[in-house]
């Protein structure tokens, strides 16, 4: 799993928080956005967690450049913004998955693994 996130301590605790659930590995954490599309094509990962406003580009661009560079990583948006266009422009960036920063870490592990089900089994 690749976490995008230009907060370091959002990073840091996403991180902290996965790594102990025994089937998720945080593969690398960016802290902006062509940083996080770099990673996703060097690690291939399953799964990117992308902030929803990154500096380097945007959530958007980052998310719709993983999915053009790397088909098969799921992504997931993890934002502090609710609203209705930045959940329309990451759903039609690529993003399967939209939570809002605050969400209980147990949606946020249940998500994850909803995309690596999907991933899995190749649906979307």
């Amino acid at each position: 799993m690749l976490v995008a996130d230009d907060n370091p301590v959002i990073g840091d605790a996403l991180r902290a928080l996965l790594e102990t659930e025994p089937d998720i590995e945080v593969v690398a954490v960016a802290l902006e956005a062509g940083e996080a599309v770099a990673l996703a094509e060097l690690l291939v990962p399953e799964v990117a967690v992308l902030d929803v406003r990154i500096p380097g580009g945007g959530g958007a661009w980052m998310a719709r450049e993983i999915r053009r560079r790397v088909p098969q990583t799921r992504l997931l948006a993890f934002s502090a913004h609710s609203d209705t266009r930045s959940i329309a422009q990451m759903a039609s960036a690529g993003v399967s998955e939209y939570l809002v920063k605050g969400s209980p870490n147990t949606e946020i592990v249940a998500a994850i693994r909803r995309l690596c089900a999907n991933s899995a089994n190749g649906t979307e």
